[in-house]
């Protein structure tokens, strides 16, 4: 990667601020830090960086407020650090366009692994193909993905998701009417195999409907529950 990654490390305790900052900059990336809330919020709107690790208990505003009112303006991918027990807090973060967690105490390592992975997937959902290369837009009545620009439009008005959301949207998508099950969606779309949480995949969805049917809700029918298995995009003929 030619331009240098920009990562923002949200934390009030100090020790994990410096340790994070040691495990990622092995990796040459560019850290930048706050310590609360406020701080990480005025960062991350005035700065680009491509990825945000954020804390969710911190004093001032904290970790959920900070990613909902940055999803509002930015699509930076989030990264939530969440103490063990705070269950509804990491469900909640999920809601307001956080792309992942990693539960307190957590292995650095780990932290590196997953940092990687959401910067090796935001890199390829940006990618600018060939111009000799196909168009990769798919059009269905009342949605289009055009994935070579990482757009998505319900009716005509283009719907702003996280990246995370759009991943989901486009798996399904390119496979309309295959009925998925949360497991696979999780190794697929979040790449998880030995762990993850299937709440996130409910949380997702809901969200992702929720944005649609702001615009659509033609559109956010698409997306179809299977009771007892998972999610397909279905595609009815009018």
């Amino acid at each position: 990667m030619d331009q240098q990654v920009k990562i923002l490390v949200v934390d009030d305790e100090d020790r994990i601020r410096r340790l994070l900052k040691m495990y990622l900059e092995r990796e040459n990336y560019v850290i930048d830090e706050a310590a609360d809330g406020d701080t990480a919020l005025q960062k991350a709107l005035t700065n680009d960086y491509q990825c945000i690790l954020l804390d969710i208990m911190m004093p001032g505003k904290d970790g959920i407020e900070v990613c909902k009112e940055l999803h509002e303006k930015k699509m930076t991918p989030v990264i939530m650090l969440t103490a063990k027990g705070e269950e509804a807090d990491r469900v909640e973060g999920l809601e307001v366009g956080a792309d992942d967690y990693i539960v307190k105490p957590f292995s650095p390592r780990e932290v590196v692994l997953r940092v990687k992975a959401l910067l090796r997937r935001s890199t390829q959902a940006s990618a600018v193909q060939s111009n000799t290369a196909p168009k990769d837009i798919i059009v269905y009545p009342h949605i289009t993905i055009d994935n070579d620009a990482h757009r998505v439009t319900a009716d005509g008005i283009e719907v702003g998701l996280t990246p995370k959301e759009y991943e989901l949207l486009y798996f399904l998508a390119k496979s309309p009417d295959k009925v998925f099950d949360r497991e696979h969606l999780l190794k697929k779309v979040w790449h998880y195999e030995f762990f993850g949480d299937l709440r996130t995949v409910d949380t997702h969805v809901k969200r992702l409907r929720e944005k649609l049917n702001k615009v659509s809700e033609d559109a956010a029918k698409m997306i179809v529950t299977v009771w007892g298995i998972g999610y397909k995009f279905e595609v009815t003929v009018e």
